[in-house]
């Protein structure tokens, strides 16, 4: 996982570490860590300070020593310089996207010529049985010539708990379709897409949590 999409779990850490944080977003950060190597590798390391933390003597430190006068003018000077950086970034950024954009309309085109519909299978409905008590999952798969796409539904899970989305292929193999993140109380709907074809799909599966359900296919649905 990037550091920039971990940088809003990042800020819980402390807290996290300290006991300080909400039911409600100690659920949803405990899901991320399960998936996360950096974030718990990084929680390891607060959890080592805190439990320090009630030995210092706040009595035997100094008093916090002052910055440097120069330190406000280097601070701005360094932000107009990133500033500049960005805007020129976006610059050269906007040119590179005129380019692939004339790419993409190609290949779109090729697309639509060259292959002729797709669809091996209908698409169909797939319901998860033996589900515990309160949870609710639903699936309907649509096939395309790019794989399947699979419209997941999903209510009655922890909250903040991370839904990872699979199909399961001939042998056993397993082809990901992404993930999303259930929030309490909501009927979660989540569009995905997997590259394995319908007609090849024996099963879907949806990790929740610490728990893995699967439902199978008919590969040749009448």
């Amino acid at each position: 996982m990037t550091a920039e999409r971990c940088r809003e779990w990042k800020e819980l850490l402390g807290a996290h570490a300290l006991g300080r944080l909400p039911d409600e977003d100690r659920a949803a950060l405990e899901a991320h860590l399960e998936g996360c190597a950096a974030c718990r590798a990084e929680l390891d390391s607060l959890a080592e300070v805190a439990g320090l933390m009630p030995l210092a003597d706040p009595e035997r430190f100094d008093a916090a020593p002052a910055p440097p006068a120069s330190l406000a003018g280097r601070v701005a000077a360094a932000v107009r310089a990133e500033r500049r950086s960005h805007r020129r970034h976006r610059l050269r950024l906007g040119f590179a996207i005129g380019g692939a954009t004339t790419t993409a309309l190609a290949a779109i085109v090729l697309v639509i010529f060259v292959l002729p519909g797709g669809d091996s299978a209908p698409e169909q409905h797939v319901s998860f049985e033996s589900l515990p008590a309160d949870l609710h999952i639903g699936a309907r798969l649509e096939p395309h010539a790019y794989g399947t796409e699979i419209h997941m539904y999903v209510k009655g899970a922890p909250s903040g708990a991370l839904c990872r989305v699979f199909l399961r292929g001939p042998g056993g193999s397993r082809v990901s379709a992404g993930s999303f993140r259930y929030r309490w109380g909501d009927d979660s709907n989540a569009v995905l897409s997997a590259a394995l074809d319908l007609s090849r799909t024996e099963a879907i599966g949806v990790r929740v949590g610490k728990r893995t359900f699967e439902a199978p296919v008919d590969p040749q649905p009448s």
